[in-house]
């Protein structure tokens, strides 16, 4: 059997079902926001989710520094501050990209217009080529919205693509 080729394991790739969110990070005085499609769960005792955040990101070293990250779930009809945080946010005041941020329990930014969020601590780091892993344990999460069962944003509601092999731009 022939070994796939890259638009192939691209088409493939991109068909697993992605959450898209913004991942908050911050180290000391300095913070950020960063589109994000991996997280998953991984455990429930203790309860740890997953992202993977490539080595070279502004996100991946606030995550070391600061010990903590949080992921910001953003209402599905509303995808356009994804594009804004494909670069290092401009932090004004408690405001990450003219979006409102607060300090969350472990000092990581909160996005005050995501409709669910959760905040973990670094539980492990996990080294996997050009990405990092890491597992966080889960020690603060909710709704900041009337409805406690909102639909969230997804890869698929953008044509935004991540993932596959990597190509020209990643």
């Amino acid at each position: 059997m022939a070994e796939p080729t890259p638009e192939t394991l691209n088409r493939v790739l991109w068909k697993i079902p992605n959450v898209l969110c913004l991942i908050g990070s911050r180290s000391g005085d300095e913070w950020n926001g960063m589109t994000q499609s991996w997280v998953t769960q991984v455990a429930m005792e203790p309860v740890l989710v997953a992202i993977s955040v490539d080595a070279s990101a502004v996100t991946n070293r606030l995550i070391r520094e600061g010990g903590s990250f949080s992921i910001n779930l953003w209402d599905r009809e509303d995808t356009r501050p994804f594009v804004k945080f494909s670069k290092p946010a401009i932090k004004d005041g408690m405001t990450l990209n003219d979006r409102a941020v607060r300090e969350g329990v472990t000092g990581a930014p909160i996005f005050e217009e995501a409709v669910a969020y959760l905040e973990c601590t670094v539980w492990q780091t996990i080294e996997c080529g050009s990405h990092d892993v890491f597992l966080g344990e889960v020690v603060d999460a909710g709704f900041q919205t009337d409805d406690d069962d909102p639909e969230v944003a997804r890869m698929e509601d953008t044509r935004m693509k991540y993932g596959g092999v990597k190509r020209g731009g990643h």
